[in-house]
């Protein structure tokens, strides 16, 4: 079993950037690839980034390409996401995942495990 706690949230002016964070508990954390997904108000939730079991690999969602990174430390058992030249359209709840079952990273039925969420708005 893997229990998820991100942090980080927060509200801030367009432009502006956050550091995300999701720590997890559970030893096998590096051997899963991470993900961030987020779901904004009356819209679906929606890949944002992964990153594969030692961090060499990343993907990120074509909206965010350029300004958000993700990176892991497997030392601390954390996922991080920075979140640079934030827009209002990236207002949501920011959730990571993990315990992927293999196929596509994009897809959030692929991962097992969630955890609660942390509130990004950005304001205009």
């Amino acid at each position: 079993q893997v229990q998820l706690v991100e942090s980080g949230g927060g509200l801030v002016q367009a432009g502006g950037s956050l550091r995300l964070s999701c720590a997890a508990s559970g030893r096998t954390f590096s051997t899963y690839a991470m993900g961030w997904f987020r779901q904004a108000p009356g819209k679906e939730r929606e890949f944002v980034a992964a990153i594969n079991w030692s961090g060499g690999r990343t993907y990120y969602a074509d909206s965010v390409a350029g300004r958000f990174t993700i990176s892991r430390d497997n030392a601390k058992n954390t996922v991080y996401l920075q979140v640079n030249s934030l827009k209002p359209e990236d207002t949501a709840v920011y959730y990571c995942a993990t315990g992927w079952k293999g196929g596509s990273y994009y897809l959030g039925q692929q991962y097992d495990y969630w955890g609660q969420g942390t509130q990004v708005t950005v304001s205009s």
